[in-house]
């Protein structure tokens, strides 16, 4: 099976570190969401998404690595580049000051890394 390939590479080790650092992120996003709304500072919640960008644009890459050359899945990286771009949509909308429409896709993101996260360690 193809996937038994990758299993054992370091492209599925950086994947789930990755993926690991990501899901923590976002669930920080959270946390400072919520001192958000009660009144905490902004700064530290718009730090947090150039973390979340950052670490979605690797968690791309190693999806990407892991697909290619580490003959695994390929879903992980269209995942991937979802995450990517729901977090620049997600920046978007929090300063536009959406809330109707950031809520909802922050709650797809952290979704949406969390299952990726599950994937990865299930193999």
């Amino acid at each position: 099976m193809v996937t038994e390939v990758a299993k054992g590479t370091g492209y599925a080790t950086a994947f789930k570190v990755v993926t690991v650092l990501n899901t923590l992120a976002v669930l920080a996003q959270a946390v400072t969401a919520g001192q958000l709304m009660s009144g905490g500072a902004a700064s530290l919640h718009g730090t947090g998404a150039g973390v979340v960008h950052a670490l979605g644009l690797v968690q791309l890459i190693a999806a990407v690595l892991l697909w290619r050359p580490g003959r695994g899945a390929g879903w992980p990286a269209l995942a991937g580049l979802a995450v990517l771009l729901l977090g620049f949509v997600q920046s978007a909308m929090g300063g536009s000051g959406t809330l109707a429409v950031h809520v909802p896709l922050g709650m797809a993101l952290f979704g949406l890394s969390v299952w990726l996260l599950v994937w990865s360690w299930r193999r």
